[in-house]
Parts: C-alpha cells; structure tokens; sequence
C-alpha cells in the first residue's frame, strides 16, 4: 500500500509538471529566453541591474557557459556561437589588491560594451556585498560606481 501511495503520488506531481508546464529549476537560475531577453551591457544599465536585482542580466554567461557553446577566446566567436550574449559572473581574483578586500568578499566581472568579435577591456567588478567598480583600462584602474 505505501508503494502504491509514493507511485501515485509521484505520478500527480509529474501530471501537475507536465500540465502546467511549469519547470523544475535550480534556486536563483534565471529563465529566459532569447527572445524575452532584454540586452543590457552598459557600465550604468549593468550597475543598476545589479544594485536592484543582486546578479547579472539574463544576456550574461560565464567563460565555462561560452566555451560549452563553442567560445574559443582567441577567435572572437562569441557573438557568432551565443548571439546576443556577453562574458560574466566569473570570479575575479583581486591579485594586485587594487579593489577593496574585506573578509568574505569575493569579486565577480563581467564584460561591458561588447557587441561582437573580440572583448573590449571595458569591465564591471561586482563584490559579494554590493561594491560596483568599473575598468576601462583592463584592470588597470577603477572607479567606483556604487
């Protein structure tokens, strides 16, 4: 009877899923699709984003995302293998020490200004507790944004 009860049980949930088209999905995953995707790749749009919504836009994949899509770096392909998409959410390592460190605080960066071919050095770092900065040097120098 138990059996019995957990297979019906299972098979509700599944009926429920399929009718309703409803997706099970990881905590925090972003859904959407291309074409409800709005492209947001500015230094303010992106740092607004951000402050609201605490991740990046829905244009965003990380280098691991591109390169599964057939991203190879050294050929500027990206616009060509994700349409639409930009660099980000990876972590950056602060190893010059040039953006501020606290305990716990981990960067993260991402692309800005990219169209198509190869990344510009326009990027925004985003802390773990809501620094902004941005670079237009390539990590040369940084302004904060917020």
């Amino acid at each position: 009877m138990k059996k019995f009860l957990s297979t019906a049980l299972l098979a509700v949930m599944l009926t429920i899923v399929f009718f309703t088209g409803s997706q099970i999905a990881p905590v925090g995953q972003q859904k959407a699709s291309a074409a409800t995707c709005t492209i947001i790749n500015t230094f303010t749009g992106v740092a607004n984003y951000l402050s609201a919504n605490g991740q990046l836009p829905c244009n965003y994949i990380t280098k691991a995302q591109a390169t599964a899509l057939g991203w190879v770096s050294s050929q500027g392909n990206l616009a060509t293998v994700a349409p639409g998409k930009s660099i980000g959410g990876d972590v950056f390592s602060n190893r010059e020490g040039l953006l501020p460190a606290a305990s716990g605080r981990t960067w993260r960066e991402a692309d800005i200004n990219y169209t198509s071919g190869f990344r510009n050095s326009d990027r925004i770092l985003y802390s773990s507790d809501g620094l902004i900065y941005k670079t237009t040097d390539h990590y040369a120098s940084f302004t904060r944004l917020k």
